[in-house]
């Protein structure tokens, strides 16, 4: 069989798993984005063998574990331009980016493998609202700041807040996705910031906890 008829496969079992799970959202997804998030799969998939992107390794758990867990965070966006601190293969940047084409949003990471990925994704998916940076985010310098800063498995509420400070003002949001609510982790906010809502995900079929965690800094 050749590589073309495999992708196709693979395109077309992915399909049939997505449309099953995006009934239970409450938000729709168009065509061209349904297309995108799987070839976005299919991509991690294909460079995860030699760049070893997540140790996430079936598509169809990436469907769930990075696709949908990714986008349920889509209503929450407040604004126009957004930051993924941390952002590893382009989670959950490049899946919001593809639910939001009206939204800008800067994709963060200091592995240049993951950058080289992500840049590479843009093009192949044809998404034009994303920048990919690669740099450590508290060497980050904007000219102007950000709605919001985007976190996935990238830090402890303390760590993000404390490197990325300098991304937004008061009157952004900084976006944890998180698992369990740790409250020791809550309590470790630094002076300064608060949070303002703690939101139960629910990503459909996906086993344990997930949740958004929302901080604004001070007035």
């Amino acid at each position: 069989m050749s590589s073309v008829s495999n992708q196709s496969s693979a395109f077309e079992a992915l399909s049939v798993s997505f449309d099953k799970i995006a009934v239970h959202l409450d938000f729709p997804i168009s065509e061209l984005q349904k297309q995108q998030l799987i070839n976005y799969v299919l991509l991690i998939d294909k460079w995860n063998k030699a760049y070893n992107l997540t140790s996430v390794r079936d598509p169809q758990d990436m469907l769930i574990k990075h696709i949908f867990d990714s986008i349920v965070v889509s209503p929450y966006l407040e604004g126009e331009h957004f930051a993924d601190v941390g952002t590893g293969p382009g989670l959950p940047g490049i899946p919001l980016a593809i639910m939001n084409p009206d939204k800008r949003f800067l994709l963060i990471d200091s592995l240049g493998k993951r950058i080289r990925f992500i840049k590479q994704s843009l093009y192949e998916l044809k998404i034009s609202n994303v920048e990919a940076l690669q740099t450590r985010v508290e060497d980050v310098d904007l000219e102007q700041p950000l709605d919001g800063v985007l976190s996935r498995a990238f830090a402890s509420l303390k760590d993000m807040l404390h490197w990325c400070q300098d991304l937004t003002d008061e009157n952004g949001l900084f976006l944890a996705l998180k698992g369990q609510v740790n409250q020791l982790e809550l309590d470790e906010i630094p002076t300064g910031f608060t949070v303002v809502d703690c939101v139960n995900l629910a990503v459909p079929n996906l086993q344990g906890d997930r949740h958004l965690i929302k901080v604004k800094k001070t007035k």
